[in-house]
């Protein structure tokens, strides 16, 4: 391998199943995709760099939770081919893991702070039994033949939560966020068969945030509370009052924004379980020269 004589800073795109882990973040005697993720890349440059690369994130995921377009990056001296870094990488990855590209960037982008905006996707099926082939890909709210959910309710209740909002009565007694406001430019409820499918897109989000939002929409659309319950909610700033936090299986972080003069690709929607048309006409692609400076946490 080639030695640079300065360092480069690469980025790249990362997806995962959540399963297996116990998140993203390095935890003590855990396994955790950041620290397969690290020991993958010093595996490939082996003993050519000083140092073990540590990389920086885009968004924090929690136990369980998914990745289509996790976006990282770190810096080294080893000067490779973009392509090799990928097929160098995944080499050392478990199959639960995949780097999809790779991109050389300048040492201004950060994963985490040069990132405007996050978008994700949580599936949720419906039905009166379970789907085994979604098993741990979605979340599951298990109803008797017959009885669907409400899906016009839940989408007028949407109304209460797009645009800049103290999302306290979301957010977990963990949450690390410096303010519990935030920007929600879109929520999108879409149906496909025994699948509800929301795609929510903003600035930044509050640790559990979108499960807690979806917990709270499933229970207006189950007709225990009206649409006018999440406005309620949002007014009294109160988590105790919203929904138990829903199931992490279902939740998706699909993709992050940047801006255009990065260069950064789009994430591969091919390979989700979600329509990847459904992902298109959601999440199409962005370009923005603001930069925001909040991290992602659910």
């Amino acid at each position: 391998m080639a030695i640079a004589q300065t360092s480069q800073r690469i980025a790249l795109g990362v997806q995962y199943d959540g399963t297996p882990f116990f998140g993203w973040q390095t935890q003590l005697h855990q396994n955790t995709i950041q620290d397969v993720l690290q020991a993958a890349i010093n595996q490939f440059i082996g003993g050519d760099s000083p140092g073990d690369v540590r990389v920086m994130v885009a968004g924090r995921t929690d136990t369980g939770v998914h990745a289509i377009g996790q976006v990282v990056h770190f810096d080294t001296l080893i000067d490779r081919p973009m392509w090799s870094w990928v097929r160098g990488v995944n080499a050392y990855l478990p199959a639960s893991v995949t780097i999809d590209w790779a991109q050389a960037v300048n040492d201004t982008f950060h994963a985490r702070f040069s990132a405007f905006e996050r978008s994700y996707a949580y599936v949720l099926v419906s039905s009166a039994g379970r789907i085994p082939l979604l098993s741990k890909k979605a979340g599951y709210l298990l109803m008797p033949h017959g009885q669907q959910l409400d899906i016009t309710a839940m989408r007028d209740a949407t109304q209460y939560l797009i645009g800049l909002h103290d999302f306290s009565c979301f957010r977990s007694s963990q949450c690390q966020s410096n303010t519990p406001f935030k920007t929600l430019y879109q929520l999108d409820i879409v149906e496909q068969d025994q699948r509800v499918i929301f795609f929510l897109r903003g600035n930044a989000f509050l640790h559990h945030m979108v499960r807690n939002i979806v917990g709270s929409l499933i229970q207006v659309g189950k007709r225990q509370h009206p649409p006018e319950w999440i406005q309620s909610l949002m007014a009294q700033k109160n988590r105790a009052l919203a929904a138990p936090t829903f199931s992490a299986d279902g939740l998706y972080l699909i993709k992050v924004g940047y801006p255009a003069l990065f260069s950064i690709p789009n994430p591969n929607y091919g390979h989700s379980v979600i329509a990847p048309q459904l992902l298109e006409q959601a999440f199409p692609a962005l370009q923005s020269s603001f930069i925001h400076q909040e991290p992602s946490w659910d």
